[in-house]
């Protein structure tokens, strides 16, 4: 399922985020860069050791990677240019700035993106693995965000160079969710 947006095109895709051809391949990474499990994990199997690689040269340089920022690395073996590795935050009852942190990862990895000269980002969903961000609240979050940056240009918008946005849902619930912010768009 698909719309156009701002001349955007917005895609919800039921898969593997492995396995979709993009320019920037979005991770959910944990803060230390080095892998782990869920996306993060097979993002770092599917791609190769070149991206632990880039990953700790990275960290040698500027430490861990903050909650609600992004780096970006080679893309390996990955069907892609590159990852942008954000770390999302952990869900901690609503209170404790999550929603602006996941923003914040969206935000940050479209502009790593941007300036490494992506047209096209897959996201996978972001937090609501293992960190515990309910799917609903973190799909509303997403959506919003994107959105946002897309109808409402600044003078460096996204628009002006970005021509997908793919929202990669590995499981039903987040399909289901991402497609019914999109049918909205209709309404």
């Amino acid at each position: 399922m698909q719309r156009i947006i701002q001349g955007t095109r917005i895609a919800i895709v039921r898969g593997d985020i492995t396995k979709y051809e993009t320019d920037a391949i979005v991770n959910a990474a944990n803060s230390s860069l080095l892998g782990g499990g869920g996306v993060d994990g097979a993002i770092h199997r599917a791609g190769g050791p070149a991206i632990l690689e880039e990953c700790r040269k990275i960290r040698s340089r500027q430490g861990e990677c903050e909650t609600g920022d992004a780096v970006v690395t080679t893309a390996g073996r990955l069907p892609a240019n590159i990852v942008v590795h954000t770390v999302g935050p952990v869900y901690r009852g609503g209170n404790e700035g999550e929603e602006r942190l996941l923003a914040s990862c969206y935000v940050r990895s479209i502009e790593e993106a941007r300036a490494a000269g992506a047209k096209r980002i897959a996201f996978p969903n972001i937090s609501t693995g293992i960190y515990g961000y309910p799917k609903e609240a973190a799909a509303q979050t997403a959506w919003t965000t994107v959105r946002g940056l897309l109808v409402n240009p600044s003078a460096d918008s996204i628009e002006t160079f970005l021509e997908e946005v793919a929202f990669i849902c590995y499981d039903e619930e987040n399909e289901r969710l991402y497609r019914s912010l999109l049918e909205r768009e209709d309404r």
